[in-house]
């Protein structure tokens, strides 16, 4: 099961810098996910002030 980011985002970009595979980007008005390359590891949702990151 990947994780998805959801509406609480605030593109702080401190889970894409955590993200061990790189499954992490900027998108248009917050980060997301490459469900593909997500490992599940929950390393974004670790450092997320607001939680965004959530499994799916």
């Amino acid at each position: 099961m990947a994780y998805k980011i959801n509406d609480a985002c605030i593109s702080c970009g401190a889970c894409e810098a955590e993200c061990p595979v790189g499954a992490i980007s900027a998108g248009d008005d917050r980060y997301v996910i490459d469900e593909s390359s997500c490992i599940d590891c929950g390393a974004c949702a670790n450092v997320c002030p607001v939680d965004a990151p959530q499994p799916e």
